[in-house]
């Protein structure tokens, strides 16, 4: 099909005709897709089901001769921590680890950060003149929530392919009532992309006027690459330390999307005031995290090279559905003008950017038709896209035969509200 830009109206009105026919015929195949959530398939969680016989009967002591089935161990089992060092860019003392959601982490540093301070505060961020957080848009929708929930001020920031618009963001953080930003730096949540090594040494050197200011450094698909090339970027505690700025980062990851999602270990890094801080916290809220899922992990990766062995099994897994998208993309939407969409080196995620105006007819048309999508506007704080283009897909849960028919279906919805707001737009 031509480009929608350049049909006539007479054209215009046949393609409408003749796309809305189609749309009728798809939606009465009475689909239930979901395409919502970055959520593992059962053949993932089946690469780690041998873990599921770990650590096995009497195996519950650790290298050091401890019991893991007791109480203690606030940062983690030593070995534990020395699987994850590559992972997370520091020594194993540098390393905590907790259950199984970094998104709790999140939300714990960031409240011990709004009730307490951290390191370098003055007072706490709660007491300081309405605290905001930088964001880069399009992000993840469960970062901009734990800042709704607390009353942080949210400052959108656009993503340029390689990472967040720098100058943009040096120049919010010349407030002294930015205290942080959210990063995801590599195969970001939704866009995929991966930050320069220029953005990363311009976020460690910055200068900030709040001098408590944190980067929350979400590298949550640090080893989920999609090609043979697995991507890297650079060691963002080396240089804010290098930088002068070694208590600038916050680094968070997780093994819910490597071995077991309801069963990972989440993990935390930083400096050595970082940690000192974090675990005067964390002392109060528990006694220690679960040590015999911590064993199950080293008994089942083993060092780092198992965990690549690992995730090649992902990739091989993911690689035919997010291919299916692109392709189905492609076939209907290639030349037409109606969406762009993005084409990840790794991750979980595709972003597809419609005509402005068009996200949440799109949602509505695929909710008629038997496919659930993420909320419109889910890419940006408070749920308000301002241009109402982008849409986050997500086909890592369903089946490879499911993400082909919902591909097919999701850019026929794209086409189908692409044209309607073209008509409109001619009158």
């Amino acid at each position: 099909m031509p480009a929608i830009a350049d049909l006539s109206v007479e054209e215009l009105d046949q393609q409408l005709e003749s796309i809305r026919q189609e749309y009728e015929a798809f939606r009465a195949r009475g689909l239930k897709l979901d395409m919502t959530r970055g959520k593992p398939a059962a053949d993932q969680l089946d690469l780690a089901a041998g873990m599921l016989a770990l650590p096995g009967n009497r195996d519950h002591f650790t290298e050091a001769g401890e019991d893991a089935r007791n109480y203690g161990g606030l940062q983690g089992l030593p070995e534990a921590r020395a699987l994850f060092q590559t992972l997370m860019g520091a020594p194993a003392d540098r390393i905590v680890i907790g259950d199984n959601s970094s998104l709790a982490l999140m939300h714990d540093t960031l409240v011990w950060a709004l009730l307490k301070g951290v390191p370098g505060s003055v007072r706490p961020w709660s007491r300081e003149a309405s605290p905001a957080f930088i964001c880069p848009v399009p992000g993840y929708d469960r970062h901009f929530a734990i800042c709704e929930e607390f009353g942080i001020r949210m400052l959108p920031v656009p993503l340029t392919g390689e990472g967040p618009d720098m100058d943009q963001v040096e120049a919010l953080a010349r407030d002294p009532a930015v205290k942080g930003m959210w990063c995801v730096p590599k195969y970001s949540n939704p866009s995929g992309e991966v930050y320069s090594d220029a953005t990363v040494e311009r976020l460690a050197r910055m200068q900030t006027a709040a001098p408590d200011f944190r980067l929350f450094w979400d590298n949550a698909y640090a080893v989920h690459h999609l090609t043979e090339e697995r991507r890297a970027i650079p060691n963002i505690l080396d240089l804010c330390a290098a930088a002068g700025h070694p208590d600038r980062a916050f680094v968070f990851a997780s093994t819910s999307k490597i071995t077991l999602a309801g069963a990972g270990l989440a993990l935390f890094a930083g400096s050595d005031a970082n940690v000192r801080w974090y675990l005067a916290r964390a002392g109060k809220r528990t006694i220690g995290p679960d040590k015999l899922s911590q064993i199950r992990h080293v008994r089942f990766l083993r060092d780092d090279a198992g965990l690549q062995r690992h995730m090649d099994g992902h990739r091989r897994l993911l690689v035919p559905k997010f291919d299916a998208v692109a392709d189905a993309l492609e076939a209907r939407l290639g030349g037409t003008g109606a969406a762009r969409w993005t084409k990840p080196e790794g991750g979980y995620f595709i972003t597809v950017d419609g005509m402005d105006g068009t996200a949440r007819r799109v949602v509505e048309l695929a909710k008629a038709a038997g496919m659930a999508l993420t909320p419109a506007g889910a890419t940006s704080p408070h749920g308000q896209d301002p241009h109402d283009r982008t849409l986050r897909l997500a086909p890592t849960f369903p089946s490879l035969d499911e993400v082909k028919t919902a591909s097919e279906g999701i850019a026929l919805c794209i086409l189908l509200a692409g044209l309607e707001k073209r008509r409109a737009e001619i009158g």
